[in-house]
């Protein structure tokens, strides 16, 4: 029943996050909740009817209803289910990966509800970020810089009670690659190698192949996940993204000199480190 709940706030929390990311039309300095975004009544995209409360029902409502209006029978988004389905999913799917990774229940451990509280609002957020960069093409610098903020909490509070051998999600494979006894200096190398990284990118395209969003990302998001799991989440990020877009290129969508915008794919590589990082290098390092 517990795993029930969580899903179904996840759900609530996807539509909601939706709608702000439709509403909001700034640019990356313009504020991300506004009145604007998060005021109002939902309505129909199309007929401009105000929605009843019924037809908010966050996954429901879309499949009761055909994915259509109910009053001028227009096709609604599957933007819409899929963003409150990919959001529910964080909210189980993030307390499942901490317990497999433990063997303790994170409901049982005060310590391990904060840490996965501090993973589903930064997989949240991350979210948030690729839903208006698929949609805007931008990334908004308050996203930047709550990512930042919550980078530092975590290292105040999370890397401070889980200790600095245990902050990497490679665990005791970390070790491998070093600077794992200081965590602040492991935090710090991985904003470094970020903002080197992607400032790299820029230099040598001329600003074509990356864009400076993607530099302000990957600062706060090395910060976040430390090294090496801040290269490895880089990594993910580049092979996820080339398979997208070499599935574009033939299906005809995208051409060769077509963009894509790169912040999804980097919320997506975070998300492979984190569930699937550790058992992919143990099994290379098996070989």
């Amino acid at each position: 029943m517990f795993w029930l709940i969580l899903f179904v706030l996840g759900l609530a929390i996807g539509s909601f996050l939706n709608v702000v990311a439709l509403r909001y039309d700034g640019g990356e300095t313009a504020p991300l909740f506004s009145p604007r975004a998060i005021g109002g009544r939902s309505h129909c995209p199309h007929c401009g009817r105000t929605l009843r409360w019924f037809e908010l029902v966050p996954l429901a409502s879309w499949i009761l209803q055909g994915g259509r209006c109910r009053s001028c029978g227009a096709g609604i988004s599957i933007r819409y289910p899929l963003a409150e389905l990919i959001s529910g999913l964080v909210f189980v799917f993030v307390p499942w990966r901490i317990m497999t990774m433990t063997g303790i229940s994170p409901f049982g451990s005060p310590l391990l509800i904060g840490l996965a509280a501090f993973w589903i609002v930064a997989f949240e957020a991350l979210f948030l970020m690729s839903l208006v960069d698929i949609r805007l093409g931008i990334i908004p610098d308050g996203l930047n810089l709550f990512l930042f903020v919550l980078a530092v909490f975590s290292a105040i509070f999370l890397g401070g009670m889980l200790g600095p051998a245990n902050h990497s999600l490679f665990g005791a494979y970390s070790g491998i690659f070093g600077l794992q006894g200081n965590l602040w200096l492991n935090r710090l190398v991985g904003a470094l190698f970020g903002g080197a990284f992607f400032g790299f990118l820029i230099a040598v395209t001329r600003g074509k192949g990356m864009g400076l969003g993607d530099l302000k990302l990957a600062v706060p998001l090395g910060l976040l996940l430390g090294w090496p799991d801040i290269l490895f989440a880089i990594g993910a990020a580049f092979v996820i993204g080339a398979a997208v877009g070499l599935a574009a290129i033939a299906s005809g969508r995208r051409t060769m000199k077509g963009s894509l915008p790169f912040g999804p794919f980097f919320a997506a590589g975070v998300a492979a480190v984190f569930f699937f990082g550790y058992q992919v290098l143990q099994w290379y390092l098996r070989i």
